[in-house]
C-alpha cells in the first residue's frame, strides 16, 4: 500500500477451522482465505477474537499466520493479530508478522493480567518497534479487553511511530468513535468497527474507516458497506434489516461463524475447541431459514 493512502473497507476475520480431533485444518483454512477474497473483502485480519486465537498455541499462531500471508499472496492487505499476555510476547508475534511479509498488525492490550493505560504505551511501543508497519489498537470490552479511553488511544497514535489505526468495539462503540474523531489531529488514519457490523450504519455516519467482522457472511457485509459508501440509504437499511436475525442469533450462540461457513460449503468441520456451540433442532432449522433469507445478498459461489 502507498504510504500516503489509508486502509478502508471491510477487513474480514478468517475463522480457524479444526478437524474433529481438534487439530487445525490447513486445507479448509486456505479455502476460508479464498472465500474472503472472493466475497469482495478489502483486507484480512488474523488471528483475533473471531479466529479463536486464545485457543491456539503460539506455534499454531505462527504457522497459520504464515499460511494466511502465503496463500493470500498479496491479493488483500493482511493484518496479523499479535496480542500477547506481555509486551515481550506481543513483540515476538509482531516481529514474526514483519518477517513473513504482513501488511500490518493488530493487538489488544494484555488480555489475562490487564495493565494500566500508562503501561499500554510501553506495550504498543514494543509492538511498533518490532512490527515496523501499521499497528491497529484493538479496543475491546473486559474481561478480554481493557476499554482504553479515547484520549489514551489518540496519545498512542500521536506519539508512537507506527500506531495508526483503531478498532473500536467497546460499548457504546459509536460514542467512543465520535470522541476519537473529534480529538484526532490526523495521527489516527482510521477507526474500524467490530461486533460483526451490528453498528455499521451509525459508525459510517460518524466517520468510520470500515469494519472488521467475522468472515462467515463477508459478501453480505461488503454489500452493506458498498451501499453506505454509495450514499444509498434505502439499500443500506434494507441489507441491515435482512442481517438483523443473524445478529440476534449470534448474540445467543456466539461462535456460530464456523457453523455458517460449514453450511455454505467452505470448511469441512464446524467444530471449535473447548466445546461445540449448543445447536438443537429448532435453532439449527432457524439458522437455515436465516441463511436462506440472506441468499439474495450472497455473491460467493454464484
Amino acid at each position: 500500500m502507498n504510504a500516503n493512502t489509508s486502509y478502508r473497507g471491510i477487513f474480514t476475520i478468517p475463522s480457524t477451522p479444526f478437524r474433529e480431533d481438534g487439530a487445525i485444518d490447513i486445507s479448509s483454512f486456505r479455502r476460508v482465505v479464498d472465500f474472503c477474497v472472493e466475497c469482495g473483502a478489502h483486507g484480512l485480519v488474523y488471528p483475533v477474537n473471531a479466529s479463536e486465537f486464545t485457543a491456539l498455541s503460539d506455534a499454531e499462531r505462527f504457522q497459520l499466520s504464515e499460511v494466511l500471508v502465503e496463500h493470500n499472496d498479496g491479493r488483500l492487505p493482511a493484518i496479523i493479530g499479535v496480542a500477547g499476555v506481555t509486551q515481550e510476547v506481543a513483540a515476538k508475534f509482531a516481529k514474526h508478522a514483519h518477517d513473513i511479509g504482513a501488511d500490518g498488525v493488530i493487538a489488544m492490550p494484555p488480555y489475562i493480567h490487564h495493565i494500566s493505560e500508562d503501561l499500554a504505551f510501553d506495550y504498543y511501543q514494543k509492538i511498533s518497534d518490532a512490527a515496523r508497519m501499521p499497528v491497529f489498537i484493538q479496543n475491546n470490552m473486559p474481561p478480554i479487553g481493557s476499554n482504553l479511553s479515547a484520549a489514551c488511544m489518540l496519545k498512542l497514535c500521536r506519539e508512537i511511530e507506527h500506531v495508526e489505526y483503531i478498532k473500536e468495539e467497546t460499548v457504546p462503540s459509536t460514542i467512543k468513535l465520535s470522541a476519537v474523531m473529534k480529538g484526532n489531529d490526523g495521527s489516527c488514519k482510521g477507526v474500524f468497527g467490530g461486533a460483526g457490523g451490528r453498528y455499521l450504519i451509525e459508525e459510517h455516519r460518524r466517520g468510520s474507516a470500515g469494519q472488521m467482522p467475522g468472515c462467515h457472511i463477508t459478501d453480505v457485509v461488503v454489500a452493506l458497506w458498498n451501499a453506505l459508501e454509495a450514499g444509498d440509504t434505502e439499500r443500506s437499511m434494507y441489507i441491515y434489516k435482512e442481517m438483523a436475525p443473524l445478529f440476534f442469533f449470534e448474540h445467543q450462540l456466539p461462535g456460530c461463524y464456523k457453523e455458517v461457513l460449514y453450511r455454505r460449503g467452505v470448511i469441512d468441520c464446524p467444530l471449535k475447541r473447548n466445546g461445540s456451540i449448543p445447536l438443537d433442532e429448532i435453532s439449527s432449522k432457524y439458522l437455515d431459514e436465516i441463511l436462506k433469507g440472506l441468499e439474495p445478498l450472497m455473491t460467493w459461489g454464484k
